[in-house]
This record gives C-alpha cells, structure tokens and sequence, in this order.
C-alpha cells in the first residue's frame, strides 16, 4: 500500500475534501470544555436527510439537511434538541450512572415521523420525533366590557417535538457499548461487556440473551464484548466484536443461544512478536457491514482490517492507521490514550472509508486506489474560496513532517464519525464540535 498523501497537488478527486460547516463553540486550546459538551455519538439516518449527535449530557441533537434552493445541498441545519437520558443512581450497587448517549440507532422512516434508539450505560429509549401544530392564545373581542376568556386555537404553523415511547431497562449488569437495529425494522440488540440481548420495539419488561460469555468464575474471563451490529439485509445474522482482536458471526436461526458462533474472523499474534501492549492494542472498538452486507471492517487501535464474509483465514484489506504511534505505546499506555475506542465508516457506495485520530485529524482510504489522506479537522479551512482540506504528514521529529509525533494533542481526538449513505458528505465529532465536509 502507499503512503499518505502528503501534497495537494497530488490529492485525487476522491480524496479531496472540502470544508462545508461547523457547529459547536471555538475554544482555545488552553481553556477546559464542560464535560457535558463533548459529543459522545453520531449518526445519519437511512436517507442522510437528518444528522443526530449525541453527547456526554444527555442531550441528542438534531439537524436536517437544506433542500431549499437558497443555500448548499450538503448544508445542514438545526432542527431541534431534546434530553434523553438523566443522571440516576442505582442504589443497590451504589453505582452512578451517567447520563452520556453512548449510540443513537436511527429506524427507516415509514411516515412523517422519526423514530429512533438512544442509550447511555444502563437504558435504552425509543424516541418519536414529530412536526406538532403551534397553539396560539386569542383573546376574542368584547364590545360589550364584561369578563372575556382566553380561547387557543390551532395555527397552521408547526414545531418539532421529541417524545419518548418506550424505555428498555433493566435487562444489563455492565455498561452497554452499543445498539444495533435489525433490518426487519421489528427487532434490535443491546450489547454490554457480557452478553448481548435481543428486543422486540414493541415489548419493553421482556428481552432474550442471545450471548453470554460470562464464566461461571469471573477470575477466568479472558475477553469481554466490545461493540456489536446487525447484518444489513440478513436478520438473523449479526456480528460482535472482542477485546482480544476476534469478530465473530453468529447466526440466530442454528440457536436460541448463539454462543458458538458460526464464524469466527482474527488474525493471530506472532508469539515473536508478542508483547505486553498485544492484546490491548488488538482489540476491536468497531465493526461495521459493508452496505452489500459481502464485508465487514474492523477498527483496532492501530488499524482497519477488511474481511470478505466467505474468507476466515485472512483479512482481504489492512490499512494502518497509527503506524507512527507504535514507539510511544508505553506513554500512551501511562495516560490511558491506548484504550481510546475510535469508530470506522464506509462511504455510501463502500468504496472508500474513514476513520478518526488524534489531533483532531481523521484518515480517508480509497480502496480501488489503495491511496490515504490524512486531513485536519479545523476552522482554517473556512478562509480561502475553495474551502479544500490540505493534506498531512506525520513522523518523527527528525523526519520532514507537518506534524512530529512529539506534537501531538492526546486530548484532541476525532472518536466518532458517520458518512452520508448517498453523498460525499462526512460528520465528525471533534470534542464539543461537529465538522462537516464535502466534496
């Protein structure tokens, strides 16, 4: 595979993107974010029509794209707000539960309404979100002085307005690391570090364990569940991934309990080159399906692999991500930066992906070209008539780089990200804003 490119000049079409908007507050790097302000999940419906975000307080956020003449096609714009979870505590255990959005699952719209899940570590919530009409006081005339009552009446304008129509709980000992909703639109499963249940939309106070791979004695768990998805077209296939570096396929139909998974997709570590950082740098923070369903791709700390469902021996495409990183795992380890869970895109026609990274950069991959940018999430790219993003580089201090390796803010991170599924349009949650390009 090639290196990245370093040059504007030598950017491809399909790897050039543009600035086309921000949301969020400009902060210096030396001023502190309110922690509730840090975007936590975000996600596109099935139509890219709308843009949801979450964030550490609870609150989603939606946006709708402009499909006025006045304006850009990619421009969105704000469309409303509403607090899905609160801060509770379980009493039992003595344990706080935040009330941060861990995912947000959209359902496919079959009406003017929009559905979609909501989870934090505990719950999960199905929210209806809907144009209801505005009433307005009018105070009807009184020729003749005497006492008058105020009438409300309907207007013809209309609002927005979130409403919440069922609320799973109760079904997770551990945090839940993600949701995933099936593609017969009737089911979907919630995922902790254990187990994975399967729920039904229309039933709350019921759930059924699909996995479970809790040992009898918990001083003999080797690996715990990292994050979970449904297939996008068979509904009784989904895979989950591990913190020990292995996706596994498990097919509902063969059992109720799919502990014996039907497939099993990891790439062993070279006992020569094991090392203590192995088995925490192998393990899997995303996975997601290729929208034809053929392939899935995973995200490791320090690389994307791509699987061909029909292949378990080997991954048919891997794509370094943090190649410069591999000298400094002991300091990234010591600050906790090794255990950054980042999350991986496909484009809409699944020809290239996306990933995030540190310093508020993110890495596009065209697959066809096997070419890498990597790109900086900023507000520079607002000056200047084209708006393009100007490619990086990053290596060593001695090295000729745009950015040393010594350089680099930890702090500033691109974790999570969605990718329009039928534009070159791309969403990224950078701390508290949210950046979006196009091309």
């Amino acid at each position: 595979m090639n290196g990245p490119i370093t040059e504007l000049a030598d950017l491809p079409e399909e790897l050039t993107w543009n600035f086309s908007q921000v949301f969020g507050d400009s902060v210096e790097a030396t001023e502190d974010i309110a922690d509730a302000d840090i975007i936590s999940a975000v996600k596109f419906n099935h139509s890219g029509e709308y843009l949801a975000t979450g964030d550490r307080g609870g609150r989603v956020v939606l946006f709708e794209r402009n499909r006025t003449e006045v304006g850009n096609a990619a421009e969105y714009r704000f469309f409303t707000e509403f607090q899905s979870h609160e801060a509770e505590f379980d009493y039992l255990k003595s344990l706080e539960i935040e009330e941060k959005i861990n995912q947000i699952e959209w359902l496919k719209q079959c009406n003017s309404s929009h559905f979609l899940l909501t989870t934090n570590d505990k719950t999960v919530k199905l929210w209806k979100v809907s144009d209801r009409p505005i009433r307005a006081e009018h105070e009807p005339e009184n020729p003749s002085g005497g006492a008058v009552i105020p009438m409300i009446r309907r207007t013809n304008a209309t609002q927005p307005e979130a409403r919440c129509k069922r609320t799973f709980a109760h079904a997770h000992a551990y945090h839940i690391n993600s949701i995933s909703v099936n593609s017969d639109e009737e089911t979907f499963i919630s995922t902790d570090d254990l187990r994975v249940n399967l729920w039904n939309l229309a039933v709350t106070d019921q759930s059924f364990n699909i996995v479970d791979i809790k040992p009898e004695n918990m001083e003999e768990l080797t690996e715990v569940i990292t994050c979970s998805q449904f297939h996008p077209s068979h509904c009784n296939i989904f895979a989950y991934g591990s913190s020990r570096g292995s996706i596994k396929l498990a097919d509902m139909r063969e059992s109720a309990l799919c502990d014996k998974h039907s497939k099993q997709f990891e790439v062993e570590i070279d006992p020569a080159k094991k090392s203590f950082f192995s088995e925490i740098i192998s393990s899997i923070s995303d996975v997601k399906f290729s929208h034809d369903g053929r392939y899935i791709m995973s995200r490791d700390y320090l690389t994307i692999k791509i699987w061909d469902l029909q292949m378990e021996r080997g991954p048919v495409e891997e794509y370094n991500v943090h190649n410069y990183l591999k000298p400094r795992l002991c300091d990234l380890y010591e600050n906790d930066s090794i255990f950054d869970k980042y999350e991986v895109s496909w484009s809409g026609d699944d020809k290239q992906i996306m990933t995030g990274s540190y310093n508020n950069l993110f890495h596009v991959f065209d697959r066809e070209s096997s070419r890498d940018v990597i790109l900086h999430a900023s507000r520079d790219a607002i000056e200047g008539p084209t708006h393009v993003l100007s490619p990086m580089s990053i290596g060593a201090p001695e090295d000729n780089v745009a950015l040393s390796v010594d350089n680099i803010n930890f702090q500033q991170k691109i974790m999570h990200a969605a990718w329009h599924p039928e534009r070159q349009i791309i969403a990224l949650a950078a701390v508290n804003n949210l950046y979006l390009f196009r091309q």
